[in-house]
């Protein structure tokens, strides 16, 4: 089984082990942290280093997943996922098995999907993205690079959500819109 490290260990760090460990495609050789965690674990998984010990890591496991949330703003998770790039990880896409994924698809590297979200026909999703769960991404709808669409909010079809966007829990976008930037939990985009 391939291994990955996971950048970032905090609460969404944990949600992803689940939806890893459910998957069963990757074993998790480790969480990449700050100083004062290396040692101490999460669900059973060291704290095996920090950023700066990501390139030498790469050459060891060659597969890495930015495991810090975003909220309002993707700022920290772009620096690790640029500083993932630059030790030379690859990014898998990871997906729960309890998620539903249509068959046409496209979903960017580095992104996650987490448990009861679905992804309807003909939807893309960009790379280095949140699907969480319960997320409801419908037809034709587009959400690019770096987005976190959280849990149970409902992208409607035919919608684009732009880079760098968040859409908070339990949000609902009306069909055909585009959204920029932040929405707030259970907001009504029209």
């Amino acid at each position: 089984m391939k291994k990955i490290i996971l950048i970032g260990g905090g609460g969404h760090c944990e949600s992803v082990i689940d939806v890893i460990e459910q998957e069963g495609r990757f074993q998790i050789a480790g969480i990449i942290d700050k100083p004062n965690l290396v040692g101490k674990r999460v669900l059973g998984y060291s704290f095996i280093g920090t950023d700066s010990d990501l390139s030498k890591l790469s050459e060891k496991y060659g597969y890495a997943l930015v495991t810090v949330g975003q909220i309002q703003t993707p700022e920290l998770r772009k620096r690790l996922i640029s500083l993932a790039v630059t030790a030379k990880f690859k990014f898998p896409v990871v997906v729960s098995p309890r998620a539903y994924i249509a068959k046409d698809v496209c979903i960017g590297d580095g992104t996650v999907i987490m448990h009861d979200a679905l992804v309807n026909v003909s939807a893309s999703v960009g790379n280095h993205c949140i699907i969480n769960s319960k997320a409801l991404i419908e037809h034709n709808a587009v959400i690019e690079d770096y987005c976190h669409i959280s849990t149970a909010a409902v992208i409607n079809g035919g919608s684009i959500v732009r880079q760098d966007s968040f859409v908070g829990s339990n949000s609902t976008t009306k069909e055909y819109i585009e959204i920029k930037g932040f929405i707030k939990a259970g907001e009504l985009k029209k």
